[in-house]
């Protein structure tokens, strides 16, 4: 899977994560971040996957890029659908089979992605990849949205 996180969520993210301002993300705080948008992992996994204690954001931004190199190597095995479909139930809130404008937006917020200043309606997100026009992401334009290349970076 390709990264669709820019750096600039990643960082949001981490300042979002880093709940004492003090530079680092623990472990406690990432696996409290990773249960809320559905990824259930025990401490002591997580303990051995980072093998610290805390991260700072150098070490947050190696770890999301392992976990992305992870992702590539299981969809050459063939398990990248089966994540993609627990993603995909993830962000479906209702159990309906489609991803709503108002499901995306309420994942997004709890990841720290949804900036509410910025003025962006989910809607444009998902009119990007929403190809039968109905409004809402079937799995299938999940997945595409999913694989698509993260947007450059913009810098001031």
């Amino acid at each position: 899977m390709s990264a669709v996180i820019s750096t600039d969520d990643l960082h949001r993210i981490f300042r979002n994560l880093d709940t004492d301002n003090n530079g680092l993300v623990t472990v406690q705080e990432l696996q409290h971040f990773l249960h809320r948008v559905g990824i259930q992992t025990t401490l002591e996994d997580l303990k051995k996957l980072v093998g610290r204690a805390s991260l700072d954001y150098i070490d947050f931004v190696f770890f999301y890029e392992a976990m992305t190199e992870s992702r590539i190597a299981e969809q050459v095995d063939g398990d990248h659908k089966d994540d993609l479909l627990k993603a995909f139930k993830v962000f479906d809130l209702n159990g309906d089979g489609f991803i709503s404008c108002e499901e995306l937006q309420s994942m997004l917020s709890k990841m720290g992605l949804w900036d509410k200043q910025n003025g962006k309606d989910c809607r444009d997100m998902i009119d990007v990849y929403d190809k039968n026009s109905d409004g809402v992401l079937d799995f299938e334009e999940f997945k595409n949205m999913m694989s698509a290349p993260a947007p450059a970076d913009q810098t001031s």
